[in-house]
């Protein structure tokens, strides 16, 4: 049995009539760029999320970079954020100049460790930006109440989270500005890439709307410095036609990840997901002793595995300049030894499952 990770090729076809449809209408019109399916494809994510403002872009990398340009953050403002995440959460930090400062996250739900942040605050800090890593949120109320009593405004790094929810409200919602991606492989994927960006504030919505296309407020008349953020109208077809059935993907991931978590439980650490917290699951990941070893077998037995992530970002050179070491941030770097993705899409079998299981 060969088991894929993702099983795109199968998503594709159970939508295929509908999604091809889609690409044909786009080509039809031509409108490329910022085209009708961009203006629906956020209408239909606001209803989704309750979100007041979706507003597309290029990528989930990108979401981060406008969500802290609206912010106007600076060269050596610090944001507070975690090194156990994918890099793009503190590259897009740097890229602006500004410094990642990083806080150790919780042993169970692998998410930024809240009750450590307040610690880490300085007089240059301008933002806390939690990751809702596998797709759960992190402690929010503990969080966002650190951040108010400090005025620290909150970027939701939700690239991996999209329709998880806190306290019974999507993650879109959450924070000043909450972003996601829609890389392929992500619960909600396009066909290549693309996130958006969610606020409540209008003020931060018009801002994000000009940074995207060049700070523009209309045609050549620049407001801002901005960059080239938009997502292609082809895209934002795709998109709009897998959004109609992404809550049933959603409950067929959940089921999936039940299923895993009543076969491994009693040798395994499964997945912790809070009471507060519901997960799209963007990953299933466990910790293992022997986790090279184990790969090596199931790879031989046709199971694709991932690890996210072999390395917290505190300790990759490009972020050497930041001066930290090893043992700085323990629990990330016993997770990092540890954790191990297993095949996770809302199509997998009961025998699928079975034989992963049997041969973990």
């Amino acid at each position: 049995m060969t088991i894929d990770f993702a099983n795109l090729p199968l998503q594709y076809q159970r939508y295929k009539d509908e999604i091809d449809s889609a690409i044909q209408a786009v080509l039809n019109r031509s409108d490329y760029i910022m085209g009708d399916a961009v203006f629906q494809l956020e209408q239909a994510l606001q209803s989704f999320t309750q979100a007041k403002h979706a507003l597309t872009c290029s990528s989930g990398t990108d979401a981060l970079l406008l969500a802290m340009m609206a912010l106007n953050i600076q060269p050596g403002d610090e944001v507070i954020t975690t090194p156990f995440t994918f890099i793009a959460t503190a590259e897009t930090i740097a890229r602006l100049g500004a410094v990642p400062v990083f806080v150790d996250i919780d042993e169970r739900t692998y998410n930024i460790d809240a009750s450590a942040i307040e610690a880490a605050i300085t007089p240059k800090t301008k933002v806390i930006m939690p990751v809702s890593l596998y797709g759960q949120p992190a402690d929010m109320d503990t969080l966002t109440s650190i951040a108010r009593a400090h005025q620290i405004r909150v970027i939701v790094d939700g690239a991996q989270s999209f329709g998880a929810t806190y306290n019974g409200v999507m993650d879109s919602t959450l924070g000043d500005i909450a972003t996601t991606s829609f890389f392929p492989a992500k619960p909600l994927g396009c066909f290549g890439d693309g996130g958006a960006v969610f606020t409540q504030d209008d003020t931060l919505a018009e801002t994000i709307r000009m940074l995207r296309v060049h700070g523009q407020n209309r045609r050549y008349h620049h407001k801002y410095i901005g960059i080239g953020a938009r997502l292609d109208t082809l895209q934002a077809a795709v998109l709009h036609v897998k959004l109609k059935h992404y809550e049933n993907d959603l409950k067929l991931r959940q089921e999936v990840a039940a299923k895993y978590t009543l076969a491994l439980k009693d040798k395994f650490v499964t997945p912790f997901i809070h009471t507060k917290c519901t997960s799209v699951y963007a990953q299933y990941s466990i910790r293992v002793a022997k986790r090279d070893n184990l790969q090596t077998h199931l790879k031989t037995q046709g199971i694709a595995t991932a690890v996210h992530y072999p390395i917290p970002l505190h300790l990759q050179e490009c972020f050497s300049y930041l001066n930290y070491k090893e043992g700085d941030f323990p629990v990330s770097e016993m997770i990092a030894k540890e954790i191990i993705s297993l095949p996770m899409n809302p199509y997998l079998r009961d025998d699928e499952i079975a034989y992963i299981t049997k041969n973990l």
